[in-house]
């Protein structure tokens, strides 16, 4: 039987990486740095999960000769750019430029309504999460997942299974009980890892990612209902 959906957040519910990519050169500006990430470059980075381990990497890419005694000096700088990067990123969502992708709120609503235990499982900011589900969802938009793991639960960045393991425990649910919904390689096997069976929503950053092993790959959840996810459930059992 299927008893729950769990979610990632960015790419997945909503095509986000852009208004990231944005985001983060606005931060680069702000701090007087002369990086600029284009979109070749940002499709590199997204290989790495979570924003300031995207800058980390960066920054060693950048100035591998600069030695930081104890770390805190690159540790401070890193954490001020994702300060920045995110307030431009809160204020973009906020103005309304992002909506979820099709039939995202349709499912979800569905799945609701069918009783179905829905979760979050991604290793973004709970900032960047509010920031998005509150415009999209509304004030309450919390009350509609049973749980909801992120950055600041889960310390393993995807591709390990750290946060879907979590979430499972919470929702008290067994991995074959459950659908994963993801839009990326990393997160592919981060689901992968715990267990779960995956359906995959590529978008333009991650369309040429290899998704072996998932479940289904759409070009996006648009007219897909509780019906066909339970038929593919079952296929997998």
């Amino acid at each position: 039987m299927l008893y729950a959906l769990i979610f990632d957040v960015d790419g997945t519910l909503a095509d986000t990486e852009e208004a990231h990519r944005e985001a983060f050169n606005q931060a680069f500006e702000q701090a007087g740095m002369d990086w600029h990430w284009d979109v070749p470059l940002y499709t590199e980075l997204l290989q790495i999960s979570g924003g300031r381990e995207r800058l980390l990497h960066y920054w060693r890419q950048q100035r591998p000769d600069v030695q930081d005694v104890g770390g805190s000096g690159v540790r401070d700088t890193i954490a001020r750019l994702h300060e920045l990067k995110t307030a431009a990123y809160e204020a973009r969502v906020g103005g309304g430029d992002l909506s979820l992708r099709p039939g995202v709120l349709a499912l979800i609503e569905e799945a609701a309504n069918a009783g179905l235990q829905l979760g979050i499982a991604t290793t973004t900011s709970p900032v960047n999460i509010a920031a998005l589900l509150r415009a999209a969802l509304g004030p309450a938009w919390q009350h509609l997942f049973s749980v909801i793991e992120d950055a600041s639960t889960a310390e393993r960045k995807k591709p390990h299974p750290q946060v879907y393991l979590q979430t499972l425990r919470r929702l008290g649910r067994d991995a074959a009980e459950c659908l994963a919904f993801e839009d990326s390689a990393n997160g592919l096997q981060a689901a992968r890892g715990a267990g779960l069976a995956t359906v995959i929503t590529p978008t333009g950053y991650t369309a040429a990612h290899d998704f072996t092993g998932a479940l289904r790959v759409l070009p996006s959840l648009d007219g897909c209902t509780v019906a066909d996810l339970r038929s593919w459930h079952k296929e997998r059992a």
